[in-house]
């Protein structure tokens, strides 16, 4: 039974967000926005986690930079190429395509077609896989068994 409550509780138990109640906006759908771009950017501080996630100082201070440029009524896009004029690209969890990230973005797809060229070469056709072996063929292969 206690096994089962533990199962349960930790079932139950969400996602810690770093979020503190008086960064949460009154505005439940600029909170909104504001929680969905803070989860689009890295922390500078951990680097593998979003600011949303993060609970370091300056993922703070962006979180209420982001709230505070919603609050005047800029867009999502002006938030965060803001974020990103200010911090540069890094600070992105997802980097945006472009002409410097379009090797990025692209070579995991190159690296599975060249797999795929390469097992597709690999493979014996049919007819070199099946045919008799040659008369010198044969010998070798009864000195070797003897």
């Amino acid at each position: 039974m206690k096994r089962l409550a533990m199962v349960l509780c930790f079932l139950m138990a969400g996602p810690a967000f770093a979020v503190q109640p008086d960064e949460i906006l009154k505005d439940p759908a600029l909170e909104a926005r504001a929680r969905a771009l803070s989860a689009e950017l890295r922390c500078l501080v951990c680097q593998n986690q979003s600011i949303d996630d993060s609970e370091a100082p300056l993922a703070r201070d962006l979180r209420l930079l982001i709230r505070e440029h919603l609050v005047k009524g800029e867009s999502d896009a002006q938030v965060m190429d803001f974020v990103v004029e200010r911090y540069g690209d890094f600070v992105l969890l997802k980097p945006r395509f472009t002409e410097r990230t379009w090797i990025l973005w692209l070579t995991p797809f190159a690296v599975l077609l060249l797999g795929a060229i390469g097992l597709f070469r690999r493979r014996p056709l049919a007819s070199e896989a099946e045919r008799p072996l040659s008369e010198a063929e044969k010998s070798d292969l009864e000195k070797a068994l003897k």
